[in-house]
Order: structure tokens, then C-alpha cells, then sequence
């Protein structure tokens, strides 16, 4: 098995690649096709090369999570079985939820592609199916930052209560990922969405992406009794 320090330092890589593209895809290449005005129905056939690229890179970063969770459950379930089992069964549900949001996107390329070919009168039409593909897509792509919200808590939850990097960056996380989560659950129930709530999870993931590359995860000097199911840590 890879020394913690080394698994510490591989995670931080893989999240400092999902870190890098995660952005590009929401505002560099999905912005300009789907948010802007004067909305998806006229933006997106025009853009369709960098919808479909946004599509495959958002897939990349679903399969980031499970490439994480599989990286770290070694580690992470020598201290909790069940934490460890937690995160990586919220890793696969985040790269689930990332294929839905892909069909959403997909959905509203395809639908506007149909809307420029459509004569103007018939353009009024377009905008019952267009409402419903754009709601699919935003409640898809805010039950996955929940959904990563959640993973993340169990994450900084692991770090924290074990001590595998200094406790007050996992607290920052911790924060940080509940924040996210509150930010997530508000367009969910219909309210605007509240953009400074993302921006701690923004500053707390860089720093640990810092440490973990640079520090890894503690190493332990004796092994620890949680390999087995139940038997956590107290």
C-alpha cells in the first residue's frame, strides 16, 4: 500500500486538475453557450463544439471524485470503515449526477440546434420545452454541488477527526463545505442562488490542494486497528 504521504500528495493533484477545470467549464464554455443572453435557445447550436467539450470535461471532473475517493479509501479506512465507504459511495453519486447534468446539456444544445432551423413563427413553440430542459439542468447541476458538498464534509470530517493535515485547515473546510451545501439547497427551493456561499469552498480546497502537495497526509507510526468494520478509532 502507497504511503499516506504519497496518497496525500496524489489527491492533491487530482483535485488541483478538478480545481483548473471546473471553472473553464462553467463560465468559460457553458457561460457564453447557456447563461448569457439572450439564453441557450439562441446561444447554444452557434456554440455547439464548446457545449460538447464542456460535456466531456465535466464528465472528466465526476470521474475525478471517484478517482479520489478510490485513492484515498486505503488510507481513510484504516481510521473509519465507514467514513471511508461514505466517501467513495458519494464520489460515484456526484459522477452520476455529472452524466444526468450531461443529458441535461445535451438536451438544450439539441433543442436550440432544432430552434435555428424552426421558422420565427413557430419560435414562441420552443419556450415551454425550453423552461423544462433549463430547469432539468440547473436542479441536476445544484443536486450535484450538493452532492459534492456532502462528499467534501466527509472528507474534511476524516481529516479532522484523525489529524492527517493541521486541524485548523480541515476546520476551514468544514465550514467552507457546509456553506456549499446551504448554497446548493436554496435555488433547490426556488430562491436565487447566493454566490458569495461558494466562495469559501474556492479558497479552503486550494489550501489543502497547497498542503496535500507539498505535505501529503500524516503518517502514523504504528498501524492503526480500523481495517475491519467497526473497529473506528475512538
Amino acid at each position: 500500500m502507497r504511503a499516506a504521504k504519497s496518497v496525500g500528495r496524489i489527491i492533491g493533484v487530482l483535485f488541483l486538475v478538478q480545481m483548473a477545470v471546473a471553472p473553464l467549464v462553467n463560465f468559460v464554455l457553458l457561460g457564453p453557450a447557456i447563461t448569457a443572453p439572450p439564453g441557450f435557445l439562441a446561444n447554444a447550436a452557434a456554440s455547439s463544439a464548446q457545449v460538447n467539450a464542456a460535456v466531456f470535461l465535466s464528465l472528466v471532473t465526476g470521474a475525478l471524485w471517484v478517482g479520489i475517493a478510490i485513492t484515498a479509501l486505503p488510507v481513510f479506512r484504516q481510521y473509519s470503515h465507514t467514513m471511508a465507504l461514505w466517501f467513495l459511495a458519494l464520489g460515484v453519486i456526484s459522477f452520476s449526477g455529472v452524466v444526468v447534468e450531461g443529458f441535461a446539456v445535451r438536451s438544450m444544445l439539441a433543442l436550440s440546434q432544432e430552434f435555428a432551423q424552426a421558422d420565427a413563427a413557430d419560435a414562441g413553440l420552443f419556450q415551454p420545452a425550453a423552461a423544462l430542459v433549463r430547469s432539468l439542468r440547473n436542479s441536476a447541476h445544484y443536486t450535484n454541488l450538493l452532492v459534492s458538498g456532502g462528499a467534501l464534509f466527509v472528507l474534511y470530517s476524516v481529516l479532522f477527526r484523525f489529524a492527517l493535515i493541521p486541524r485548523a485547515l480541515s476546520a476551514l473546510g468544514l465550514v467552507a463545505a457546509v456553506l456549499l451545501i446551504a448554497g446548493a439547497m436554496i435555488p433547490l427551493f426556488g430562491h436565487r442562488t447566493v454566490m458569495l456561499l461558494f466562495t469559501p469552498i474556492g479558497l479552503s480546497q486550494l489550501a489543502l490542494v497547497s498542503w496535500l502537495m507539498i505535505k501529503g497526509f500524516e503518517e502514523r507510526p504504528h498501524p492503526l486497528r480500523a481495517e475491519t468494520p467497526g473497529a473506528e478509532l475512538p
